[in-house]
């Protein structure tokens, strides 16, 4: 197998201090609200993935298995959604209209299937057409295996980069010390494919004998965030880490991120799974988050409907009920600030093609901050 070496270069930027600050000693602070929050779609019990459509309508998954159309004010129900497996985190998951919709009317999806190898299900990916309130012409792009009857780290967010690559992420399905260190196994990964669903044959293990080669980062535990730089054209992914050590990282060609062997968070339990925070050849993450706000759904605010937002990126978080602005400077985190306080358990957010921000709370459904 072939050695890798994960390069990852950070330029420290120094604000009002003398000395680098630690990669989460940034404060978090809550500022005045110069915002409202509206309430867009209610009634939704776990709002797990959102897409626009060209008429402005909205596509939503409920991670039970209900694929819902948002348009004009009304909500239906959208048929011939592929079967779920529906246990724990898994269910159906994230979906993405594909940046050309107008043209070519695709639409990605990522759930919990049963299809293939053992009892349980795994995450896979699909695409599929929407015709008269129905999905039409679906296409398996890709399934991970083998199926396992455990209930969490499913994933998975979808994303394409700026040359038309799809990206989304697996898990490590509650085994983290057989999946994602092993090029062999699906989860605890970012893969790329060709919108079709065909393999790159840049992606980084397709000459690794036995590797899955649809894998372009592996080392990760569980990333519920996926976002393209607006700027740069990077994905950026954040990931929920064990107790403590949620992570911010950029998605790189072939990198380690060094779950579980380094890790800035101990076990459930609070004790210790590992002595390391770092190890040569395994990315450290831009930021991480001590104590866990457990991460979900990640967005950059572009345009000028929040100028003092814009550039910054969005984090939902679970266990805290708000929405984090995490404030940058290139890839250094420079501040944060806590919005959309006590909102709920935040599923996703996302800004919309109108330009505001969108987010989906569970047991409510989707708001959006209206700005003064």
């Amino acid at each position: 197998m072939k050695k890798l070496i994960a390069v990852f270069a950070f330029t420290t930027i120094l604000v009002g201090c003398n000395a680098p600050k630690k990669k989460n000693d940034v404060a978090l602070n809550t500022e005045k609200r110069t915002y409202s929050i509206e309430t867009v779609v209610d009634g939704l019990a776990n709002p797990w993935g959102m897409t626009w459509l060209p008429d402005g309508s909205m596509l939503i998954t409920e991670i039970s298995g209900q694929l819902i159309h948002f348009k004009n004010g009304t909500k239906s129900t959208v048929t011939n959604v592929p079967e779920v497996y529906n246990r724990g985190q898994g269910g159906l998951l994230d979906i993405e209209a594909h940046p050309n919709y107008s043209e070519n009317g695709w639409i990605y999806i990522t759930y919990a299937s049963t299809e293939g190898e053992g009892e349980g299900g795994n995450t896979k990916l699909i695409r599929a057409k929407l015709e008269n309130n129905a999905l039409t012409n679906i296409e398996a792009l890709y399934k991970a295996t083998p199926n396992s009857t455990r209930g969490q780290h499913f994933g998975s967010r979808i994303e394409f980069d700026k040359n038309g690559y799809v990206f989304f992420t697996i898990g490590e399905r509650g085994q983290r010390d057989v999946n994602p260190q092993d090029l062999t196994r699906d989860g605890g990964k970012v893969y790329r494919l060709h919108e079709d669903g065909r393999i790159p044959d840049d992606n980084p293990f397709v000459d690794v004998p036995n590797a899955k080669k649809a894998i372009f980062t592996y080392g990760n535990r569980n990333p519920q965030g996926m976002a393209r730089h607006p700027e740069t054209g990077e994905i950026w992914i954040h990931e929920h880490g064990p107790k403590g050590g949620d992570e911010i990282n950029i998605v790189e060609k072939g990198a380690n991120y060094g779950w579980p062997v380094v890790s800035y968070g101990v076990n459930y339990s609070g004790t210790k799974f590992t002595d390391e925070t770092s190890r040569p050849g395994m990315v450290q993450p831009i930021y991480y988050w001590v104590p866990s706000i457990a991460p979900c759904g990640m967005d950059f605010v572009t345009g000028d409907t929040y100028p003092d937002w814009k550039g910054h990126l969005l984090v939902g978080s679970l266990k805290f009920n708000y929405v984090e602005l995490v404030k940058l400077n290139g890839t250094e985190v420079i501040g944060r600030e806590k919005i959309a306080e006590d909102v709920g358990r935040v599923r996703n957010v996302k800004q919309g093609p109108d330009g505001l921000i969108y987010i989906g709370i569970e047991g409510k459904g989707i708001v959006r901050i209206i700005p003064e």
